[in-house]
């Protein structure tokens, strides 16, 4: 047996002083190698990039509407008009590369000019040819195909003759309602091998092309180009400290689940000091525990922050939860949702055609048309999801007068990290009380402690899962495709202390079960968010003069908190993300941090740990059978040291200094 991998302390001092020393001379070594051409004429500069402007949110406008279109009625007909409509968005954004990379951006004079430039330049496979360009779009396309279409036979063999259970609500409703561990291996077994291997050598492929591509554009392998849309040089050693910082609470709360768990299910499922299966955490890629709060809730005998019943009882529609999350928004002095907003957006689900209902919030970009998808039901879950998605429509009404390439968030966590930050706000027992929702009282200690453990199962839980995704794309681009599942199963044992429920192979391809993966989607920036969330609630609460513990926070009606949000949206990405959030902490921090997440959970960190004292291990040994489950080489040949990293290791390896 061996202690699950720890982050030496000195170790990491050692890589931190390293990098620090060598961050000016990483700083531009990117930039330098970065496609460029030879022109410096400004005013030709400024005219490319005011016709670009002009077309981009022309083409935009047109791929929006027709994915708009598909999505809310969901015929063959609707999805090739998309998919001409995307085409051509393709095509378009490979002819503004090739002229964008004309000029030699690095030596204009206008600082906006030149950032402008450097987006459209960089993060783009338009300089491959145009059949690999063709060919990597196809296979994305493929697999999210593919993905979107799988169904899975159900746990009842009377009923296996009808293998049409859909991930959505399907499958996520089993993974989080049942508490029959046979059924929930069944349910994770059938998702997983019928998803991974049918798109196992498409994703293979597609990490060659898109190594190719990277490299033409000046970098050593994709995930470099994937992480230098942050432009930090920085960028990895934040990301270690933070969860150094946050591995601690996480370790608690593990463990404090794995002694629930094994109550439960019992020694034979569940290994008092081992890690624990994926198939038991109420979710299908065990990143959100929130579903098993009935076998782990501190104190059950008290009621749960779940107001559902009460607006049933109070008569909510639909469409008094929007005017409710419009009314927060203008009760801190931001704007009312536009006419176009009430007229066009999807608020119920309609029963005459096929919808995708994953609630999701829309720019048209014509700087008039904003919308809402969403097929809300009257429940607390979609009450906060509304609430949510609507900061996102406050984001793109402040930065609407910005250039199109400045329409989006300082970087890629922000629009997460502030829609998740009003959340925040929303689901918390003191705002519900404010406004005649929850009716107990929330001053005692033991509703706390069960509001925080519910809050810690959706959002500390979710810290390594959102770490590791990108860490094991990054490991793919860099060393290749051999091992990829086995390489899967390492990070998510190490980082999670998840291992598989059944024994997997490298015929299978788990990664792929997590949508963006096939699809292309990075994942980095729900850990930054993830952070930034707390952070930028903290900024809120201060403005608001909140006095108390964070978790008791409600910026409602506190027009000063409204105004750190609406100058943080009016920047949109015009500004570099640092110079935003040293704007948002009123110039104490630029750095991406854990320390007001790590706050706002104190309250229970104190109370796991008392709970977790006559604990023997406080995080999770592993045998060589439970690697063996991905590995099965380790039998014969004992454990692959080479591959026992930490995470700062990992990062050490893969930041550019080169």
């Amino acid at each position: 047996m061996k202690f699950a991998p720890q982050i030496d302390a000195q170790f990491v001092t050692v890589v931190v002083a390293v990098l620090g020393a060598l961050a000016e001379e990483v700083e531009g070594i990117t930039d330098a190698r970065l496609v460029q051409g030879t022109n410096v004429n400004l005013g030709e500069a400024l005219q490319f990039l005011r016709e670009f402007d002009i077309e981009a949110s022309r083409i935009c406008f047109r791929v929006s509407s027709a994915r708009w279109t598909y999505s809310t009625n969901m015929t063959d007909f609707n999805k090739r008009r998309m998919i001409e409509e995307q085409t051509l968005q393709a095509k378009f954004d490979k002819l503004s590369w090739k002229r964008a990379v004309s000029f030699d951006w690095t030596r204009l004079p206008d600082p906006m000019v030149r950032r402008q430039l450097k987006q459209l330049i960089t993060n783009s496979r338009a300089s491959l040819t145009d059949e690999k360009y063709n060919e990597i779009y196809h296979l994305i396309s493929e697999m999210k195909d593919i993905y979107s279409h799988i169904r899975i036979c159900p746990f009842n063999s009377a009923e296996r003759l009808y293998c049409d259970l859909e991930l959505e609500p399907d499958v996520t409703r089993i993974m989080s309602n049942s508490r029959n561990h046979l059924e929930l291996a069944h349910i994770w077994r059938e998702w997983h091998d019928k998803v991974g291997p049918p798109m196992k050598n498409k994703f293979m492929r597609y990490v060659q092309i898109a190594n190719q591509a990277a490299r033409m554009n000046g970098f050593l392998d994709a995930g470099e180009e994937m992480r230098y849309v942050y432009d930090d040089p920085e960028f990895e050693i934040e990301i270690s400290e933070s969860w150094k910082r946050l591995q601690p609470l996480y370790k608690e709360l593990f463990t404090y689940v794995r002694r629930k768990l094994l109550q439960a299910y019992g020694p034979n499922i569940v290994r008092q000091e081992g890690p624990l299966p994926a198939h038991l955490l109420g979710n299908l890629w065990a990143q959100d525990w929130s579903k098993i709060i009935d076998l782990v809730a501190p104190y059950p005998e008290y009621r749960s922050v779940d107001i559902t019943d009460e607006m049933l009882r109070q008569g909510f529609t639909p469409l008094r939860m929007f005017q409710m999350a419009e009314e927060f928004y203008t009760s801190l002095g931001l704007k009312p949702m536009p006419p176009e907003f009430w007229r066009f957006s999807m608020t119920d689900k309609p029963n005459d055609r096929k919808v995708q209902c994953t609630a999701s919030a829309w720019d048209f970009c014509n700087k008039i048309d904003y919308r809402i998808k969403q097929c809300t039901e009257v429940n607390m879950e979609d009450l906060i999801s509304t609430h949510h998605e609507m900061a996102h429509i406050q984001y793109y009404l402040y930065y609407s007068e910005q250039p199109y390439l400045f329409r989006d968030g300082a970087n890629p966590g922000f629009h997460e990290g502030v829609a998740n930050a009003i959340s925040l706000s929303v689901f918390n027992p003191v705002h519900l009380h404010r406004v005649g929702l929850f009716n107990e009282n929330t001053d005692t200690y033991e509703t706390n402690i069960n509001f925080l453990m519910l809050m810690a199962l959706r959002k500390v839980a979710f810290a390594p899962f959102a770490l590791l995704v990108d860490a094991w794309r990054y490991e793919i681009f860099q060393n290749g495709v051999q091992n990829m599942n086995s390489a899967w199963w390492e990070l998510r044992l190490r980082y999670q202390g998840i291992i598989p429920p059944i024994p997997r192979t490298e015929s299978h391809f788990d990664a792929a079960a997590k949508r963006h993966i096939p699809a292309d989607i990075p994942y980095m920036k729900y850990y930054i968010a993830l952070l930034l969330e707390f952070q930028i609630h903290n900024s809120m609460c201060f403005a608001a003069g909140h006095v108390g513990t964070l978790h008791t926070c409600d910026i409602y009606r506190s027009r000063e908190a409204g105004r750190v949000l609406s100058d943080l949206f009016k920047v949109g990405k015009a500004r570099h993300w640092k110079e935003v959030l040293k704007m948002l902490t009123r110039g104490q921090s630029e750095r991406i941090s854990a320390d007001a997440m790590l706050q706002y959970f104190q309250p229970l960190l104190l109370w796991l740990k008392v709970q977790n004292k006559n604990e023997s291990v406080v995080g999770w040994m592993t045998n060589l059978e439970e690697e063996a489950l991905f590995q099965p080489f380790l039998f014969g040949g004992g454990v692959n040291h080479a591959t026992d990293f930490s995470f700062v290791l990992f990062m050490l390896i893969t930041v550019k200094l080169m």
